[in-house]
């Protein structure tokens, strides 16, 4: 039997596949609610959302590198997008008490009450998003599987 039709790999194919389409259409919708709503693109969120939790103490505040890995994008790109959120007045910067080469960013006071007023138009559009990928018989077993995250 080839590899090319192996079912195992077919499957995994298959499989990739439909949750790659899952991600396209849940980040699509949500892109635009939270672009309509609040001018704001779902990177942008995330970064928000993800420097937000930062706190004071061991291991509190991110470097660049690892909101990028938070986010899923490159340093480059993280650092072009909280460049544009600095911009905005929604991020700042300052250099790292400790390590004067280490750059932290921490969301102002306008990006946290812009990101508090964003959560609910994105868990909206999240949800919107999963309910219809839910009647899609080829989707419906992956929503299944990312509400059992929450119920876990």
């Amino acid at each position: 039997m080839s590899r090319t039709t192996d079912p195992a790999l077919v499957g995994l194919a298959q499989g990739w596949c439909a949750l790659s389409a899952l991600h396209g259409r849940i980040e699509a919708h949500v892109e635009r609610a939270l672009q309509e709503h609040h001018e704001l693109s779902v990177r942008e969120f995330s970064v928000l959302d993800v420097l937000s939790r930062q706190h004071d103490g061991e291991g509190g505040h991110l470097r660049m590198n690892e909101v990028a890995d938070a986010v899923v994008l490159s340093q480059s790109a993280t650092t072009r997008l909280v460049n544009r959120l600095e911009e905005r007045g929604l991020l700042t910067r300052y250099l790292c008490l400790t390590d004067r080469r280490g750059i932290y960013t921490d969301v102002t006071p306008a990006g946290l009450t812009l990101l508090e007023e964003a959560r609910p138009t994105n868990t909206r559009a999240l949800r919107e998003a999963l309910d219809e990928a839910a009647t899609r018989p080829e989707l419906a077993p992956l929503v299944a599987a990312v509400e059992s995250l929450t119920s876990s």
